[in-house]
């Protein structure tokens, strides 16, 4: 905020957090967060769900040190949820994830009847994601000299690869001869295909020759694959250097790539199946993006200028 608005920048009454507390494990603490783990190795749940999990029970487990834990009732685990809400000022977000957590601990490790809390959980936000002109797609993909940056960024928005799809994609996944990228076991563990930009072929070609990976697509320096930050740092110093919109992120190009293609007339169901979406209504959401476009709809007010030819005043 400093830096866009310079001498203008000014923080009334700065909403002060307390910073969460590092804490030591007790052993019995250790033995719970293990079981936990164990079950989620078990039923397959990714790393990343391991170390959210891990980090809400963690406190869960100290708040609660003295307590049997099957004695803790509803109403204290929604105090004990509603806490860090007022105390640390946490997101939504975390506030699922730390629910997610107890609810896990307790009907999966626990074994207690499903829905065992029905917790109060947060009212759902009905927020838009961001998205780029072309314009500014073009903007920002021109901006890389160096042709792997360059190559990762178009695979991106030519795909519609999350993040973590662009760094898992390996050499044979490029299947240029039936005109498709193949991500393999991509969010939710679902393997799907998506097109193959003929543009983006011959950035990829031209960067095979110049590169020579040996099995992920993208790879770091030392080899194996390249990092998320790495990525992360190519994309905003692309999209500090085309001057477009400073809120954007490597996702943007993802939700960028569906709307664009839904402008162009591509029906909903098709890049359903493009993004991976289980859900159709996951996919509506770049619906309420058209609406308002201005290439897209026409405002009824210039309709009216124009055929009553009404005098502006």
């Amino acid at each position: 905020m400093k830096q866009l608005f310079g001498d203008s920048y000014e923080e009334q009454n700065p909403v002060k957090t307390s910073t969460i507390p590092k804490i030591e494990l007790s052993e019995s603490m250790k033995n719970e967060l293990g079981r936990v783990q164990e079950k989620i190795i078990l039923k397959g749940y990714s790393h990343n769900t391991w170390k959210s999990y891990r980090g809400a029970l963690t406190y869960f487990f100290k708040y609660f040190e003295s307590r049997k834990l099957l004695d803790v009732t509803k109403s204290e685990i929604e105090s004990y949820v509603a806490k860090w809400i007022v105390k640390y000022k946490i997101s939504e977000t975390k506030q699922n994830t730390i629910i997610n957590a107890i609810k896990f601990y307790y009907e999966q490790v626990l074994e207690q009847p499903r829905a065992f809390y029905d917790i109060q959980r947060p009212k759902k936000s009905q927020t838009l994601p961001g998205v780029l002109s072309m314009g500014e797609v073009q903007a920002i993909l021109s901006q890389p000299k160096n042709i792997k940056h360059q190559a990762i960024l178009c695979a991106i928005y030519s795909g519609g690869l999350r993040l973590g799809e662009v760094l898992n994609l390996r050499i044979e996944d490029i299947r240029s001869v039936d005109g498709y990228i193949f991500i393999k076991g991509a969010k939710g563990k679902k393997d799907r295909r998506t097109i193959l930009s003929g543009q983006l072929l011959k950035i990829l070609r031209q960067y095979y020759i110049e590169n020579k990976p040996s099995y992920w697509l993208f790879e770091g320096q030392t080899g194996g694959k390249y990092s998320a930050s790495s990525v992360q740092n190519i994309f905003r110093k692309a999209v500090k250097n085309a001057n477009v919109n400073p809120w954007a992120t490597v996702h943007t190009l993802r939700h960028s790539f569906a709307t664009h293609l839904l402008q162009q007339g591509t029906s909903l169901r098709y890049i359903q199946g493009l993004l991976g979406h289980s859900s159709s209504k996951t996919t509506e959401i770049y619906t309420h993006l058209l609406k308002v476009d201005n290439s897209v709809v026409k405002n009824p007010l210039d309709v009216m200028m124009e055929n009553c030819n009404l005098k502006q005043t």
